[in-house]
């Protein structure tokens, strides 16, 4: 995973998931539930490279930031319960795919 088409892509694989564009800046790409409407990912381009921001429970996300280099505090959101994944071909896909698993049961709802 390296483009937002691959990014979007991966997180459309979520049953019940979708895109969305909410905000003034087309550079940032919302993933939702479609349930409830909130977001799980957010996907957008930094440093020339593509991010996602994803929540986690904060051992998680120390977990991730400690295993990862790839995996910061996130970007524009709270750093205890977000993380920023930065799509540079270091973290192994189905690793990323467990942390947008994550985040999409963690903002699912009951």
């Amino acid at each position: 995973l390296t483009t937002r088409a691959d990014a979007v892509a991966a997180c459309l694989r979520l049953p019940g998931a979708y895109e969305d564009y909410p905000f003034d800046d087309p550079n940032w790409t919302a993933m939702r539930h479609r349930g409830n409407q909130k977001i799980f990912a957010l996907v957008f381009e930094r440093e020339g490279h593509i991010w996602i921001n994803v929540k986690a429970q904060p051992m998680w996300a120390d977990f991730w930031r400690r295993t990862f280099s790839a995996v910061v505090p996130a970007y524009h959101m709270n750093k205890e319960k977000w993380v920023s994944a930065i799509l540079n071909g270091t973290i192994p896909q189905e690793e990323l795919f467990s942390l947008l698993r994550q985040s999409f049961a963690l903002t699912k709802g009951k």
